[in-house]
């Protein structure tokens, strides 16, 4: 599998393959690879010949340096997981701060017509010009035919299509399912931190998702919400930071429902010191 550090040789590798004709998908990541990124990479190389994987745990998207000290690094592991998929199709672009970021380590400005604003906006400063900073970066890095993202991060997703297209960049950023563990629990990076008592009761995030589901179509979204709201006060060990019930396009919560509308509820908890964030579709 070839891995490539240095962006100006990656760029020099993937023209070479597109001048013979090869389509390239991308999926970025921040590394410690799971399942659910196998199965977006999986998803890449039934669209395009190549698939590159990018490994890169992004700096200015972390509003806890805490957060970002302890964030997991093991590219020689994640390295031999991708192997397990192909050695041949896979391409892993693992980029030092300097290469990606030019020596200027700095997130850009962006607008995104308000979704930065609303649910992870609303709790993490400065979240999403990291994440529209490095995405754009490694979209104009890689210059992919599709990039492969998962739904877990919902409203990421979202400001990364508004960002494509208010910035004129030519790539189709493709929506996946999110990827479960058979308890239910969204597959994350995170998770591999949570200690065994947390692991244990994190699978009621998204127990009490598919019964806010079940709720929503009888009852107002603020019903819902309140009722969730009972269920983690009564929790020991899970702690509830938000709760939305929000318009799948503009992301803004829900005051009164619509037939001609879609809509997802989103979710963040805390167990013990580990943010967990899940979501699902309503309608």
């Amino acid at each position: 599998m070839k891995t490539f550090f240095n962006k100006s040789e990656l760029s020099q590798h993937l023209e070479g393959l597109k001048a013979k004709g090869k389509s390239v998908g991308m999926v970025p990541t921040m590394g410690a690879l799971h399942q659910g990124h196998l199965s977006l990479v999986e998803k890449g190389l039934q669209q395009s010949d190549v698939v590159v994987v990018s490994i890169f745990v992004n700096p200015t998207q972390f509003n806890n340096a805490e957060d970002l000290e302890k964030y997991p690094r093991t590219l020689k592991r994640d390295v031999a997981l991708l192997e397990t998929v192909s050695k041949e199709t896979i391409i892993v672009y693992a980029p030092t701060p300097d290469d990606i970021y030019d020596h200027n380590v700095e997130s850009e400005s962006f607008t995104f017509e308000g979704l930065e604003h609303e649910m992870e906006g609303a709790f993490r400063p400065g979240h999403f010009d990291g994440v529209g900073t490095i995405v754009k970066r490694l979209l104009m890095a890689v210059n992919p035919d599709e990039a492969y993202f998962g739904e877990k991060d919902f409203q990421q997703l979202a400001i990364i299509k508004k960002m494509v297209k208010l910035h004129n960049i030519d790539v189709e950023i493709i929506g996946c399912p999110i990827y479960r563990a058979d308890d239910g629990l969204a597959m994350s990076s995170r998770n591999e931190r949570l200690k065994p008592e947390y692991r244990d009761v994190a699978p009621f995030i998204y127990q009490t998702l598919q019964t806010a589901k079940e709720k929503f179509g009888t009852k107002s979204a603020r019903k819902v919400a309140e009722w969730v709201e009972r269920q983690f006060k009564k929790h020991p060990l899970l702690k509830l930071e938000y709760f939305t019930i929000a318009d799948t396009e503009t992301l803004r919560p829900l005051k009164r429902k619509s037939n001609k509308k879609n809509y997802r509820a989103f979710i963040a908890v805390y167990a013990g010191e580990i943010r967990l964030i899940d979501n699902i579709a309503l309608n």
